[in-house]
């Protein structure tokens, strides 16, 4: 096999996250989760699997979140196998003092403050969508809808954080990024390696599209800025490279850092918000009472959303924050650990392979009356308040819990509402839907909808 280029070196290789994965796929379950959910049920927090040459462990108890996340967070780093040919040598793949040192120039641009800063450019990105949708609506053609929301996921990162129109076609991005995902491509490629098969791994559809992939971020950097903003996160990073006390923030960290946010934060984030379609479609009170509040908060038809009516969007955003109960974007978060240690008088060896098994807890009827009724109001009020910490981790937790997380649920919130107040989205694909366990939570064969304009 002739040597592959550094954005496909690792497809295939048996330490690789995506060939352990295709281990949940077998059988064709319509949902992977509810395997690993009856185990945990059974066999209690604590579930060591052998996959292959490798110990897993599933931990689904909210104490056992927190020693890993937080009260021994040093024993259990990230696991990265499988990721860098999409992340580089981005902060997600980094953990200790590195790890700090590349994300501590980011920071601001998440922080609370700046949020209000990014609302036009969201809702300008959610107005271009809406368009779209109106032409949509006038065809009748069906649509994919993750597709549809990583589209406009990609432009709200791109105006907000980087002030540049998306230089690329998110659509055949999208469509990379979901080959790449798919763990049965990474299988394929692992099974013609141990059958010691000829073949290029630059002709495979998973090599290509990282090919793809490579060259985004650079047109990213090198497109013309839109209003030449000075506080943004393209900013912040340029100015990180320029800085001599962080040698390590060069061109190439600075184009990986990027990648992390166009294909992280954008799949989580589009994940979240078809999701939350497929509810409400379900669930036409939900989708009215979204309505209802969007007019009480900011009016009628004649104007948008502001920054400061975010907060008043409460039943939106505990429907955003149901979603993620209900499918968490990233279903488990997977550690290994650095040094023995035990949990519930079970042995964790140094190496073991962890995943905080996040789908499990956020279902389980321990912490959640009725865990697979889709219920917002779980979120609002006193319920809320009432939660067990820990037993909700759609961000992660602890130092390393997402950057950009509490910026998604704003996104997601104002698209929610301003889409419902439009349109019908209507689901017209089998239900329930199925569920694909990749790294993240995906609808199995998709979610097919048609779009419908409210008279």
């Amino acid at each position: 096999m002739s040597e592959t280029p550094a954005h496909t070196q690792g497809l295939g290789e048996q330490e690789s996250i995506w060939f352990k994965l295709s281990a949940l796929h077998k059988g064709g379950n319509h949902n992977a989760m509810s395997v690993l959910l009856q185990l945990s049920e059974r066999y209690g927090g604590v579930i060591p699997v052998n996959m292959g040459n490798q110990r897993v462990v599933f931990l689904s108890e909210p104490e056992h979140f927190k020693r890993v996340l937080v009260t021994k967070v040093d024993d259990y780093i990230k696991y990265f196998d499988g990721l860098k040919p999409i992340f580089g040598k981005s902060m997600i793949t980094h953990d200790g003092a590195l790890w700090q040192k590349i994300r501590m120039p980011q920071q601001p641009a998440f922080h609370p403050d700046m949020f209000a800063e990014y609302v036009p450019y969201f809702l300008t990105a959610i107005r271009a969508k809406m368009d779209a949708w109106g032409q949509l609506a006038k065809s009748g053609q069906t649509v994919e809808m993750v597709e549809q929301t990583w589209t406009l996921a990609a432009d709200m990162i791109c105006k907000a954080l980087f002030d540049r129109d998306m230089p690329f076609n998110p659509h055949v991005v999208f469509n990379c990024v979901k080959t790449y995902t798919d763990v049965a491509n990474h299988r394929s490629v692992r099974l013609k390696m141990v059958a010691g098969e000829e073949f290029e791994l630059t002709e495979e559809s998973t090599a290509k599209a990282m090919e793809v992939w490579a060259g985004v971020p650079p047109d990213v950097m090198a497109a013309d800025p839109v209003e030449a903003r000075e506080r943004t996160l393209l900013k912040m990073i340029e100015a990180a490279v320029a800085d001599p006390s962080i040698p390590e923030f060069d061109q190439q960290q600075a184009i990986d850092e990027i990648k992390q946010y166009l294909w992280a934060g954008t799949e989580t984030t589009a994940l979240t918000l078809a999701w939350a379609l497929y509810e409400t479609s379900r669930n036409p009170a939900v989708a009215e009472r979204i309505r209802q509040e969007g007019d009480s908060v900011y009016g009628n038809q004649s104007r948008e959303p502001a920054a400061s009516d975010y907060s008043g969007l409460a039943y939106t955003r505990a429907v955003i924050q149901e979603t993620m109960r209900l499918y968490p974007p990233i279903w488990g978060l997977m550690r290994v650990a650095a040094k023995a240690d035990v949990i519930d008088g079970k042995d964790i060896k140094a190496g073991d392979r962890i995943v905080l098994f996040a789908y499990g807890t956020h279902h389980s009827a321990k912490y959640w009356e009725d865990p697979e009724e889709f219920r917002p109001e779980r979120f609002m009020g006193e319920a809320a308040k009432k939660r067990k910490p820990y037993t909700y981790i759609p961000f992660g937790g602890g130092k390393r819990s997402c950057i950009g997380g509490a910026m998604s649920q704003v996104e997601n919130t104002l698209a929610l509402s301003m889409l419902l107040r439009r349109f019908r989205p209507e689901y017209v694909g089998d239900i329930p839907a199925g569920i694909n366990a990749t790294v993240t939570l995906t609808p199995k064969g998709g979610l097919p909808f048609k779009i419908r304009e409210l008279s």
